[in-house]
This record gives structure tokens, sequence and C-alpha cells, in this order.
């Protein structure tokens, strides 16, 4: 979903312009076939289009953790097109407690309900963020070939969960990413071996001509 001059309200038609986009939207809707047809209890709030970017721990191929993880081992930052493209960013922790709000929630089956955080940054913020955290020069932003399809903004209007059901999420974007740089910093153990093998393929791939 891609908005242009607002957050993108819950019935907003979905703009998708990916393959990967269109997998989620079109499980949610499934999903309220089945609400409808059968009657199973379901409340919509779907990733990529219902919910903004999340970042946290793992998931280290993700913007976030690869613009850390990269930093950490002085290896560039690859930032496709201009860096412009904006998302807003929430943590996985809050994702997570957005999702037990409305799976006890009463009264709302059927419903769709967008998660956000009203924390949009451009890619090149983020990346500037990370490498001051981290102590780091900005040179190792470096620009890649755009991807197809590339989204320029994500956001979400997600006043409904905030009213309906009293849910905002506790932490700003400057707090998560310290928390998370330094998750990172501290599990290389966990994501050094991740990163390896087949993830390589992956990388050379994505970001043609980075080391």
């Amino acid at each position: 979903m891609e908005s242009g001059g607002r957050p993108c309200l819950k019935d907003s038609p979905l703009r998708l312009k990916s393959a990967y986009a269109g997998r989620n939207p079109g499980a949610g809707r499934l999903a309220y076939g089945y609400h409808a047809t059968y009657g199973l209890s379901v409340t919509i709030s779907r990733c990529i289009s219902r919910c903004t970017n999340i970042y946290g721990p793992y998931h280290p191929e993700k913007l976030i953790p690869l613009f850390v993880t990269n930093a950490l081992e002085d290896k560039p930052l690859p930032v496709y097109g201009t860096g412009r493209n904006t998302r807003d960013w929430i943590h996985v922790d809050d994702h997570c407690a957005a999702l037990d709000r409305l799976l006890e929630a009463k009264g709302i089956e059927g419903e769709v309900f967008n998660v956000g955080a009203s924390e949009e940054h451009s890619v090149n913020e983020i990346g500037a963020a990370v490498l001051k955290i981290l102590g780091k020069s900005k040179s190792l932003l470096k620009p890649v070939e755009d991807r197809p399809g590339h989204v320029l903004r994500h956001a979400v209007d997600w006043s409904k969960i905030r009213t309906r059901l009293k849910w905002t999420p506790s932490r700003s974007l400057a707090d998560g990413l310290k928390e998370t740089v330094a998750w990172y910093r501290e599990n290389d153990w966990w994501w050094r071996p991740v990163k390896e093998g087949a993830f390589q393929d992956y990388y050379a791939v994505q970001y043609r001509g980075l080391a």
C-alpha cells in the first residue's frame, strides 16, 4: 500500500506494486471470507497492508538489522535508489502488543485495524541514525540500483486502534533504534552465522556490486 499526501486509511484502496506485497492483503480477504461465510471470529491487521514497517532483533535481511550488522562489520550500507523512500517504523514488541490487544478485544469481529507508530523516516535518515549511534561515518551509506516496484512511501492512519482500543506504541523510534543496535552489538553470536552461507547469495543478487 502506498500513500500520497496522507497516511492510508483502513479502507484506502490497496495499490500493490509487487507480488510480495500482494500476498498479505490476499490472505486478509480470504480470512474475511471465512468470517462472512462461516462466522469465524476474524479481525484483520496485516503486515504490509495494515501495519507499517517492523524492526527489532532477528531478521538480518530487513533494512534496519542489515544496516546495523553491516555497520558493525564496517561494510557498506546499501541504499536503494535515492534513499528518500519513507516508511513508518514500529518496534516488533509494540506490534505484538497491538496484536494482543486485537486478540483480546470484544465485539470487533470482521473489522480491519491499521497498526502504526507515526514514526515516518526515509531510508537515508534511518541509515544516518544507525551510523550516529555506532559512531560510524556516513560514507558507509552506498547507493545501489533501485529495486523494481519500490514503494516511495508507506504509512497508515492508525487512529482507529488508538481511539477504539486505547492502544498506542510504547517506544519512540529513537529509543527503539538504540535498543535494537544494542541487541545486535551484544548478540553477534546469533547473526554472524545467519549472514553467511545462503544469505550471501541473496545479498549478491539484492545489492549488486557491494562487498
